[in-house]
């Protein structure tokens, strides 16, 4: 059996593993690369394998970095079938017509405004190639055995990570392979904990945070302070959201500091079309996380949720206080960056900056320090003020990726660290070997490997 890391190896986006066995190809999600510009252009490359040799796609959950180039899969001759959960499914469908736009109108602005290096600007891919994954998607059950060929068994246990995300034990070839996707936190707002795998000849663990911590502080009490106080100096809160999962936790808490009087009756702005449309997907997928559908609904009633560009510009031309939430989460495309434009430069804003920020993305430069950003080929000045809540990460800490290990019945033959940056990966490695004697590995980019 041979196994490729050709994404998300050494950097936490890009996610694609390659597993070949007996004839048959496997690709464990299939990620979108971001941040920076020499990850970008790889979304450009082709893969080491023609698209249509791959049998199979099995999708941990419905992120960016994990399903994002399965439009450029297909449109390259993809015929498998690509296996998920079904909110995993929902998600990803919006996830995925969501950043075709994007893509779309990122090209327009840069040929209107003559700003791309090249003759024409193009979109990686468009609107009707994302729709074109839709009917390839396989609806899989969580814990009930799928036979994906002869001696090829595909199992998906929740992860936490965000809705209907899992892990997936492959039982191919005698031996017990298990990919943690991306693992949530044991006690996160919205999700349950993940599942923590029982047996697993070899691992393949994520480990964005391997070398973290998350604080432990009152994230509410954080919220409500930035909130009021820039409230108070008749400011703007701007909260770069992911529009899965972590929108609806910031809505979720908003809501409780709104419901006991904490944060004062101003407008609470949901503008990002695809984060509406995921409270849709909590709705129909109850048994997935800890909302009733009471709350989910008289959370909807507190926000006024945008969908047209059109009240976009009116609501950053309307100068009264008030909180937005718009994506993207790392500032790397979406509506968020409208209103940066106008209000990245005024010191009464007040950025929220929460999650995990890439190498390369705004969000990672602005919690860095940069005192200007460029947006659509132009800079601004960041006279904003911008602060980070680290305990609102939709991925577990070192020591929630410790846990995961925790009931392992046999030592695992070797546990490979992936989705993390170098030193991140490395730190989690160290204390995996102290803590339970595991051999680990740090694959790069591009790694080969034999079982």
């Amino acid at each position: 059996m041979k196994i490729k890391f050709i994404g998300g190896s050494g950097i936490v986006t890009g996610s694609k593993t390659l597993i070949e066995s007996n004839g048959v190809r496997l690709l464990i999600d299939c990620g979108l690369f971001q941040g920076l510009k020499a990850l970008r252009e790889l979304n450009w490359q082709p893969l080491p394998v023609l698209p249509s040799s791959i049998n199979y796609v099995l999708l941990t959950h419905g992120h960016l970095d994990h399903c994002g180039w399965l439009p450029r899969l297909i449109a390259q001759g993809f015929k498998g079938k690509i296996y998920c959960t079904n909110p995993t499914k929902s998600v990803a469908e919006l996830v995925l017509l969501d950043s075709a736009k994007i893509q779309e109108e990122e090209a327009y602005y840069a040929n209107k405004k003559h700003y791309s290096k090249h003759e024409k600007a193009e979109p990686l891919y468009t609107v009707e190639q994302a729709k074109a994954v839709f009917p390839f998607f396989k609806i899989v059950q969580q814990k009930t055995p799928v036979i994906l060929d002869n001696d090829i068994e595909a199992v998906f246990s929740t992860s936490g990570h965000i809705i209907g995300a899992c892990s997936i034990t492959l039982n191919i070839e005698g031996k017990t392979l298990v990919f943690s996707g991306d693992i949530g936190r044991d006690n996160d707002v919205l999700m349950f904990p993940p599942t923590k795998p029982v047996l697993g000849d070899y691992l393949f663990l994520e480990s964005t945070y391997g070398n973290r911590l998350h604080p432990d502080l009152d994230v509410k009490k954080k919220l409500e302070n930035y909130i009021n106080t820039t409230i108070q100096q008749r400011g703007t809160v701007i909260i770069p959201g992911f529009a899965v999962e972590r929108a609806q936790s910031i809505m979720y808490l908003l809501w409780q500091l709104k419901t006991e009087r904490r944060i004062p009756d101003v407008p609470y702005i949901l503008d990002t079309p695809m984060g509406a449309n995921v409270l849709n997907v909590f709705l129909e997928n109850s048994q997935w996380h800890k909302l009733s559908i009471t709350d989910c609904h008289e959370i909807c009633k507190m926000f006024r949720i945008i969908s047209e560009f059109e009240d976009t510009m009116r609501i950053i031309e309307d100068p009264q206080p008030k909180v937005i939430i718009a994506a993207s989460g790392m500032i790397t495309g979406g509506r968020v960056l409208s209103y940066f434009e106008h209000y990245i430069g005024l010191k009464k804003t007040t950025v929220i900056i929460v999650g995990y920020q890439a190498e390369g993305t705004r969000g990672r430069k602005l919690i860095e320090g940069a005192q200007e950003i460029k947006i659509y080929g132009n800079y601004y000045d960041v006279k904003a003020k911008i602060v980070q809540i680290e305990g609102l990460s939709a991925h577990g800490d070192q020591q929630d990726l410790l846990n995961w290990l925790s009931i392992l019945k046999n030592a695992p033959k070797c546990i490979y660290l992936v989705h993390g940056e170098n030193q991140a990966a490395d730190e989690l490695r160290f204390k995996i070997q102290e803590r339970y004697g595991y051999k680990c590995s740090v694959p790069l980019l591009g790694t080969k490997i034999e079982i």
